[in-house]
């Protein structure tokens, strides 16, 4: 499924599907259906090359025609889908066991169900009123003469590591030690005086992509460098939820405190989380960047929180205009970046380095390097563009001529910019289009999951197996890493994942631009443009973007995805309108007070992405067990106890956020297409799922909660099982800490070589770190590690692990009576190793040692013992 063609791609695969024997169609339908899969093919060539096309350069007729094909594909895919659910539920049972001619008897007893005849009738009538449909529109395509346009073809990729050094090395962004120090010095200027410690507000102002975001951040990280607390990085965006900005700023400044108060932070209204905000930084000196402000009255409203206690305290404001700008103490006006500094970002994500430029891509480069004004997102958006034609001096050329006349006009800057950054839209694949302007979907400033995303992109139908055996959320990381290399997205780093980067977020430029594309597509709807599109002739509701409390009151019975991000809401409609959804996210919504009988989700039956994390619920959603398409079902916050009847969803990938009893233990082998469970509850009733799981060989992501006392068999038993799960990243195992018997012995595991993030907490077998810890050469990516180590009577500082290290703090942690330890690798500063620890001894058992280390080192194990 693509922007342009809608649901035509999933279309004729689902047609020749139909002519299978187990659907018995009568002959006359089955030549219908061949027919009309030769019809579909047809327009589905002539779309792919008009989604190849520059959307401006289209002429209107054909956009129309292609809209109309486009909205025609989801009815026909709605119809096709409801029968393939009439007809077999998408049922599997779960009697592995059953005999041969009991199996039998139950095919033909579907076979010749009355309810299925019918459905059979139904979808007779329903081919012949499609094929009507289309040969309607056939008839209007030939009346259009399309250009023969080249489909660009997609490569399977991984993160392109220049990409990665413009985002995640911010001290040394290209062109910023000026910039740095001048603010810096605004910030700093009569701090030598005593007299001197009132607050001092900055403000960095100018126009979008110019980068003040990220010079904000690298004053931010210099100044606030031996910092523990009393800092906060918070972005506001251009339609605040002041709320929320100011939970986030509490969040920021005591991440660890205010984080075990949610409900309390929650309840609290605009007037008491500025109450909160003053008390906490009484007598406090603090440093705050507060990001992208648009308006007066958001800052003003941020300020009232921010009180001068005379301590000396920073803040930084980032803008585009001048009178918000002016409302700080000083303004810096962040300029565009000097021709020379320009050729070095430039050649630099190109080709490595400026002086690896051939030079007969000289003089096409100065032109296109002043066209771009010096705007750090330009420049960076084209060149990533170019990167893939390096060796091509003609496509640079045409990318020159297409740019027009550049960025110097201040007149038309942001029709300029929107040209540059287009240029790399339309150089991507049809399907890559579609998963981008997903992201609209998304509100301004919000920090994308990469796993969540590509889950959505799964169950939306965006991603297509190109050869038999090829994984689809692998597909998707790929295309999620496409689009960082692409620079249209700005990757989002974190230890504990795959290439550090586990998120992303969207320029506020960029994301103008996809959400103008996407409304003027009808791809996704927001609460702002319902009724537009509801008076448009031919236009339905598909994926519908809630952010307020208004429920639409027109037909959402076409609507495939709804969505809400904001904590805004308190209930949830009657969900019996949605006929055809295929994606609920309901993440965000305060339902801790809903019961499981206000939320059914039964009749959802196309259901494949159920999202309800943070949501509070107490209780799975009524009638789960029916979504026989489910494929994601997100409850992380609740710590809710499965169904056994969830174990008849066979197609489920992914179980995140809910307690996974499987009793009996041979239900877990149901589960053979799961890549991810977080988590599977292992009690006295269920110890026999330790054994099984072995059966669930796609296993990348597992949590286990052991809450019963293990043999060595079983204990053996659990080892050999994880040894048969090659896939596993990030693995979880906590034993309740009654148990103190539990002898798994963890120097016999191999992890698999994927391991990214391991967890093993509350195991008493464990007096030291593995020997596979140590060799930085046997985990390649491991770059998170906690583990629960006994040391009963020793000095925390004085365990050796392998490496040296350096302890640089300690503080006192809410609810634990012992001290936290900070410490970082000895060899950061002379070998830049950036691996950091913390340790800290269990408040409820103080022979424990929890470890945590957060990095990879880029130097072999040198035994020594750490120094304070």
């Amino acid at each position: 499924m693509d922007l342009v063609t809608g649901a035509m791609g999933n279309l004729v695969p689902k047609l020749l599907q139909l002519l299978g024997d187990e659907y018995n169609l009568q002959k006359s339908v089955r030549t219908q259906v061949r027919s009309l899969a030769d019809e579909l093919r047809s327009m589905h060539v002539a779309l792919g090359k008009v989604s190849q096309a520059p959307h401006d350069r289209l002429d209107p007729q054909l956009k129309l025609w292609a809209s109309e094909v486009r909205e025609a594909s989801y009815d026909m895919e709605d119809v096709i889908d409801t029968f393939f659910v009439r007809v077999d539920g998408g049922r599997q049972s779960v009697h592995a066991d059953k005999g041969k001619v009991e199996r039998l008897l139950e095919k033909m007893g579907n076979l010749f169900s009355l309810s299925k005849l019918k459905a059979r009738r139904d979808i007779a009538g329903a081919i012949e009123d499609i094929k009507k449909q289309v040969d309607e529109i056939a008839k209007r395509r030939d009346r259009y003469k399309l250009d023969d346009l080249v489909a660009n073809s997609t490569t399977v990729t991984s993160i392109d590591p220049r990409v990665l050094s413009l985002h995640t090395k911010v001290p040394d962004l290209v062109g910023i030690n000026e910039p740095r120090d001048e603010l810096i010095t605004m910030l700093t200027m009569g701090d030598d005086h005593a007299s001197n410690k009132k607050m001092k507000i900055v403000s960095i102002v100018g126009f979008g992509g110019l980068g003040k975001t990220n010079l904000a951040k690298v004053v931010y990280e210099k100044l606030t460098m031996d910092m523990n607390n009393c800092k906060a990085f918070v972005p506001v965006g251009q339609k605040p939820d002041l709320k929320k900005v100011l939970r986030d700023i509490l969040l920021s400044l005591d991440k660890e405190d205010y984080m075990t108060k949610t409900n309390f932070i929650m309840s609290l209204d605009e007037r008491q989380l500025i109450s909160e905000i003053q008390d906490f930084l009484k007598e406090k000196r603090y440093f705050i960047v507060i990001d992208d402000i648009w308006e007066e009255p958001s800052w003003n409203v941020i300020r009232i929180a921010l009180e001068d206690n005379n301590m000396g305290s920073k803040v930084i404001i980032t803008t585009r205009y001048h009178n918000v700008a002016e409302l700080a103490n000083c303004t810096y006006q962040i300029k565009p970046l000097l021709p020379n500094t320009s050729k070095v970002l430039f050649y630099g994500r190109i080709f490595g380095s400026q002086d690896k430029c051939p030079e007969s891509f000289s003089e096409i480069s100065d032109k296109i390097l002043k066209k771009c004004g010096g705007v750090p997102l330009a420049i960076i958006t084209i060149a990533s563009l170019l990167a893939n034609k390096s060796d091509d001096i003609t496509e640079w050329q045409e990318v020159c001529n297409s740019i027009g006349s550049g960025l110097s006009s201040s007149e038309d800057m942001y029709n300029n910019m929107t040209k540059i950054l287009l240029l790399s839209y339309y150089d991507l694949s049809p399907h890559m289009k579609t998963c981008f302007i997903y992201l609209s979907i998304y509100p301004e400033d919000h920090k994308i999951r990469r796993d969540e995303l590509i889950w959505k992109w799964i169950c939306e139908g965006f991603i297509h197996a190109q050869k038999k055996d090829d994984d689809l959320f692998e597909l998707g990381i790929s295309y999620f890493n496409d689009l960082i290399n692409r620079s249209l997205v700005q990757p989002v780093g974190s230890m504990g994942s795959v290439d550090g980067i586990d998120s992303c977020r969207v320029h506020d430029v960029i994301r103008d631009i996809i959400c103008s594309l996407s409304k003027e597509e009808n791809f996704i709807t927001t609460s702002e443009d319902i009724e537009q599109v509801m008076s448009s002739k031919g236009r339905k509701l598909r994926r519908l973007y809630l952010n307020n409390t208004t429920w639409p009151k027109k037909d959402v019975s076409q609507v495939r995805s709804f969505s809400i991000f904001r904590p805004s809401i308190d209930s949830v409609p009657s969900f019996s309108c949605f006929d055809v959804l295929r994606v609920l996210d309901l993440q965000g919504c305060t339902l801790t007070d809903c019961q499981a009988s206000m939320l059914c989700v039964g009749n959802l039956v196309h259901l494949r992405y159920l999202g309800l994390n943070g949501t509070g619920l107490k209780h799975v959603p009524r009638g789960i067990e029916k979504l026989h398409f489910l494929v994601v079902l997100k409850m992380s916050g609740s710590f809710v106890e499965l169904p056994v009847s969830i174990f008849e969803l066979k197609r489920l990938m992914c179980l995140e956020g809910v307690c996974c009893y499987p009793r009996p233990s041979n239900l877990l082998r149901n589960f053979a297409s799961l890549k991810e469970l977080w988590k599977l509850c292992i009690d006295n009733e269920s110890r026999g799922a330790l054994e099984e799981l072995s059966k669930l060989t796609q296993l990348t992501k597992l949590g286990i909660q052991i809450k019963l006392q293990m043999d060595q068999r079983l204990s053996d038993a659990f080892i050999n099982c994880l040894g048969n799960l090659p896939r596993l990243r990030s693995l979880w195992v906590e034993h309740d800490w009654c148990l103190k018997n539990n002898l798994i012995k963890w120097e016999r595991w191999a992890p698999p070589p994927h391991l990214c993030s391991l967890s093993i907490i509350g195991d008493y077998s464990l007096r030291a770190v593995p020997e596979w810890w140590i060799s930085p050469a046997s985990l390649p990516r491991l770059t998170q590690l906690i583990l629960s180590v006994v040391r009963p009577d020793q000095d925390i500082g004085a365990y050796a692990d392998g490496y040296d290290w350096r302890k640089y703090g300690q503080k006192d942690v809410l609810s634990n009576r012992y001290p936290r330890g900070y410490f970082r690798c000895a060899r950061r500063h002379d070998g830049g190793c950036q691996v950091t620890k913390t340790m800290q001894r269990e408040d409820n058992d103080a022979s424990v040692v929890c470890i945590r280390y957060l990095g990879k080192h880029n130097h072999d194990a040198t035994p020594a013992r750490e120094s304070a």
